[in-house]
């Protein structure tokens, strides 16, 4: 999970590595939230739910108008926002990579038809991969995206996750190499 507490930091970020869904208040310092919602979709099909003590009826409409998935109003239910997120979730087709299946809403992987046995990091870690397949990835870079509870690891950590990740591919895809090595920068995934 990525905080951001300036609009201007929003938009580079999203081109830098896509989120799963970005919760979005109108009201941001440096850049307005509808600002930026507008120009997320011009390149992006992320899901967007914007947070806001916004609570007229035409900010909902033109929040929604502009390519908003959701619009809920402050003050809310911290659970009644995580039931939404999953709703959004659960609503996005499961992302696709050649022969690769990946359902981020309940964790499940398959290759080839064949279901994958993944832990959570493993799977966060091929659905990072797998978003932009081709795009190197350096350790730092995964390290990020592994653990959102920013725990200290080192950085050999993700090799010995790409280890695994690779064995249970092979036991499904013999001789196919999907995930590559880059010496002296990272990863990335070729399907």
């Amino acid at each position: 999970m990525t905080c951001l507490d300036d609009g201007l930091a929003v938009v580079p970020a999203v081109r830098k590595a896509e989120p799963q869904l970005i919760l979005l208040d109108i009201m941001l310092p440096g850049r307005d939230g509808l600002d930026i919602c507008r120009e997320l979709r011009t390149f992006s099909e992320v899901p967007i739910m914007l947070i806001t003590a916004r609570v007229e009826e035409v900010d909902r409409l033109l929040g929604l108008d502009l390519g908003a998935d959701d619009y809920i109003c402050k003050p809310f239910s911290p659970r009644e926002v995580m039931a939404r997120v999953r709703a959004i979730l659960r609503r996005r087709p499961p992302q696709a990579s050649g022969g690769l299946q990946l359902d981020a809403a309940t964790y499940r992987a398959s290759y080839a038809g064949v279901e994958l046995d993944l832990t959570p990091v493993e799977f966060r870690l091929l659905h990072c991969l797998a978003a932009t397949p081709g795009r190197v990835y350096s350790r730092d870079q995964l390290m990020d995206r592994l653990y959102d509870d920013h725990r200290v690891v080192t950085d050999r950590t993700v090799d010995s996750h790409v280890k695994n990740l690779r064995r249970k591919l092979e036991q499904v895809a013999p001789g196919q190499e999907l995930i590559h090595s880059i010496y002296g920068v990272g990863y990335k995934l070729e399907p």
